[in-house]
């Protein structure tokens, strides 16, 4: 039978990779340094690879080593998925729950979705983190994170829950030259400059299909962080952009500076939901979740 490490192995080499320092990992572990050190090392020799390159001042993965680390976490978050999973915890759904939300559908959604998962869970805790749907994908990936709420994922080996979709708007400065128009064909943009959120950013994606579509600009150096600070260069006639719907519902007023108009001749459309690992023990406990929000979503209009 080939070597395989041990689980306690792989939380010290998943620690070590994180942290890069070997009093830190052997802390968080719960072990002395060298008992840390030594395993690692027996790790190392078994599988005929270096996974850290070690000075007297710091520690580096090396590339086989940063693989290693990736394959650990995963593997370390199966087996907790699988023990949650078997405890079948139905009053908590396993009692925590880490989820990362897309800032562009979180804030919007999550105050209508939270307060009734707590009297139905009183016990369950979510932790919660607000990050761009690529790195949500990859930390589910990985085990990082146990599932994601947002625009549906692209990356392979993922489960989508659909919960519903938003419309996509465009933002128009109030005083450019469509701001009168309810509607508009992708046309009327021919040559306009539209401003996107920055990389990793489901919206960035949308923005730039739009662009080709209409022959228009997206132009890098006015990439933001947030559709707050998108919102806020339409509104002084920097470009125009994309705003989906729980956004727009939630920050737009009347008397704003940017006028929203809908794309007549293009899928201006994005699914939301939940996300998880296809491998994942807890499924049941997303599916529940994922119950519990569609009635959220139909509240909201989105169903």
């Amino acid at each position: 039978m080939p070597y395989r490490p041990t689980l306690r192995q792989l939380e010290y080499i998943a620690a070590l990779d994180e942290l890069r320092h070997f009093g830190k990992a052997a802390k968080r572990c719960h072990v002395s340094q060298p008992t840390l050190s030594v395993q690692i090392g027996l790790v190392e020799k078994s599988l005929g690879i270096t996974l850290f390159e070690r000075t007297s001042t710091s520690v580096a993965t090396t590339p086989a080593g940063q693989d290693v680390a990736r394959s650990a976490r995963m593997a370390l978050a199966t087996v907790d998925d699988l023990v949650e999973g078997a405890m079948k915890d139905t009053q908590s759904l396993g009692g925590l729950v880490r989820m990362a939300t897309a800032p562009t559908f979180g804030p919007y959604f999550l105050p209508g979705f939270l307060p009734g998962i707590h009297r139905t869970f009183p016990a369950l805790k979510i932790y919660i983190r607000e990050d761009r749907p690529a790195w949500i994908e990859a930390a589910v990936a990985e085990g990082t994170v146990d599932c994601g709420l947002g625009p549906a994922p692209e990356r392979t080996g993922l489960r989508f829950r659909r919960i519903g979709h938003e419309k996509i708007f465009l933002g128009v400065p109030a005083e450019h030259r469509l701001a009168s128009q309810r509607s508009v064909k992708t046309s009327a943009l021919r040559g306009e400059t539209l401003l996107a959120l920055g990389s990793g950013h489901r919206l960035l994606e949308n923005v730039r299909h739009l662009a080709s579509a209409a022959d228009a600009q997206v132009i890098d150096d006015y990439e933001g962080t947030s559709l707050d600070s998108i919102r806020q260069m339409v509104s002084i006639g920097m470009g125009c952009s994309l705003f989906p719907e729980l956004y727009a519902r939630a920050e737009f007023r009347k008397d704003d500076d940017v006028t929203l108009i809908e794309i007549e001749d293009w899928a201006a459309r994005r699914e939301v939901g939940f996300y998880w690992r296809e491998n994942s023990g807890r499924q049941r406990h997303y599916e529940i979740l994922a119950r519990e929000a569609d009635e959220v979503a139909r509240l909201k209009g989105i169903a």
